[in-house]
């Protein structure tokens, strides 16, 4: 028998570790899935175009129904897009795993989230569970969602309701495009995206290998370029994103699910459809004092007429309006100025916000108004005892929570920042409005009936 010389010791070694890693990167696309730990998880995102993932708990009767389910799915999705790197099925046991399921923060099974380019889509899988509709679901989120032109006369006379990216490229081959398209895919519900390839592009690229711009709504040509690198996908999402998802949005019956499901208390503004400006003066306002506050908070408007539920929760109506409001989703908070001057009056937006993350807003709720000054304590005289002791007329209120009998009545809401002597008065009473209004839109929220929750009922462990 021939003796294997180094070199050829060495190529072995290496072919297999090549074998091991083409594995490793292929294994969520054999039509089975894959199982995901803290070791594997952000490999498998990372080098998979789409990853679809099943959160689930070995003792949930509804995880061990959906078990074969999504198998047979990822089966039919491999026999579509066998391609390496395309599509992954992953599966999340989080009773081993509990490090990833707090990440995502997971508390009901099973729960199926997307994972595309690497970050987790926001809205979850909540459609039929059925491996004919896993498997639908997955091949819309990969089909192409680029708008394709033969020439810039589509381009020019394009005034659309919603925001455009438009890209102009040589060539549908260049890693600019391909960035493009990866981009496209992650902001597939926030942006329209169109392209214009090759002859009918050169007097937009003016011999570039591409150019990109947004266009804002009901517009046209009042385009915004890209000036980072065409072929960045760190950078250029990061970009379009800024534009393709506003700071101030619209909250409707459609999309509060998905909104809720963010997480973020809502700054929300209430309005007469007709009022565009006040619309505007919010937004302004928002953009003006409360760009630092994007990652900690939804700045939504609502149509008022639609909304009246919430409002009736605030002691408002359609009357009114406009009225802004927050909504931490344990309880609703009316902004305490007149909403005109409030917005137009630097700081006072800004303090409103502030007030709910330092616990002001929930605290005046439950003792009244903050005071502004901390009494000074009695001395021997000022108290008339002779051994110094203060009786319970002379004690100073605390300065952090003043006794609530003294706080004179007031509507939930309407007056909570108003001077003790200048509040409203009010039929109710001091036991019923020392809570705020209960949140109305955590009701909004995706509905966990269906679903087992994070800890096991005991006769199930």
């Amino acid at each position: 028998m021939e003796t294997p010389n180094s070199l050829t010791i060495l190529f072995s070694r290496s072919t297999c570790i090549f074998i091991a890693m083409m594995c490793l990167l292929s294994h969520g696309t054999q039509g089975e899935t894959v199982a995901l730990d803290g070791n594997n998880f952000n490999n498998i995102i990372a080098t998979h175009e789409l990853v679809f993932v099943n959160f689930y708990a070995d003792w949930c009767r509804f995880s061990q129904i959906l078990a074969p389910v999504f198998a047979d799915a990822a089966k039919k999705v491999k026999e579509v897009y066998p391609e390496v790197g395309k599509v992954a099925f992953g599966k999340v046991d989080c009773d081993k795993e509990g490090g990833v399921a707090t990440t995502y923060h997971i508390s009901k099974y099973p729960t199926l989230k997307l994972f595309r380019n690497g970050q987790v889509v926001k809205k979850e899988y909540r459609g039929q569970r059925s491996a004919e509709a896993l498997a639908e679901y997955i091949k819309k989120q990969l089909e192409d969602t680029i708008q394709q032109h033969d020439n810039m006369d589509q381009i020019d006379e394009m005034q659309d309701k919603k925001r455009n990216m438009i890209g102009y490229f040589s060539d549908k081959e260049t890693d600019s495009y391909k960035t493009f398209r990866r981009v496209a895919m992650q902001l597939r519900e926030d942006c329209v995206f169109h392209a214009v390839i090759g002859a009918p592009s050169e007097g937009e690229r003016g011999g570039s290998e591409a150019k990109l711009v947004f266009r804002p709504p009901n517009t046209r040509r009042e385009d915004i370029q890209y000036v980072g690198e065409t072929h960045n996908f760190d950078f250029m999402v990061q970009w379009m994103q800024e534009r393709c998802v506003p700071l101030v949005r619209e909250i409707t019956f459609e999309n509060a699910e998905e909104l809720t499901e963010e997480g973020l208390p809502f700054l929300i503004l209430f309005h007469k459809v007709e009022d565009t400006a006040i619309l505007q003066k919010y937004t302004d306002a928002v953009q003006r004092e409360l760009l630092s506050e994007k990652s900690s908070m939804n700045f939504l408007t609502a149509d008022g007429s639609k909304f009246s539920h919430p409002l009736h929760h605030l002691g408002k109506t359609a009357n009114d309006l406009p009225v802004l409001a927050i909504d931490s989703f344990r309880h609703m908070y009316l902004f305490p100025h007149d909403i005109h001057e409030g917005l137009e009056t630097q700081g006072l937006l800004k303090q409103f916000v502030s007030d709910l993350h330092s616990g002001k807003l929930h605290r005046e709720f439950h003792h009244g108004p903050d005071p502004t000054k901390v009494p000074a304590l009695p001395n021997k005289e000022e108290t008339g005892t002779q051994d110094g002791s203060n009786d319970q007329a002379n004690q100073p209120e605390s300065p952090n929570y003043p006794t609530p009998t003294k706080v004179a009545p007031t509507e939930v809401g309407a007056t909570d920042h108003l001077p003790k002597e200048t509040a409203k008065p009010s039929t109710k009473t001091v036991e019923e409005q020392t809570s705020p209004p209960e949140s109305v839109f955590k009701n909004l929220k995706p509905s966990e009936n269906r679903y087992s929750f994070a800890d096991p009922p005991k006769d199930e462990l």
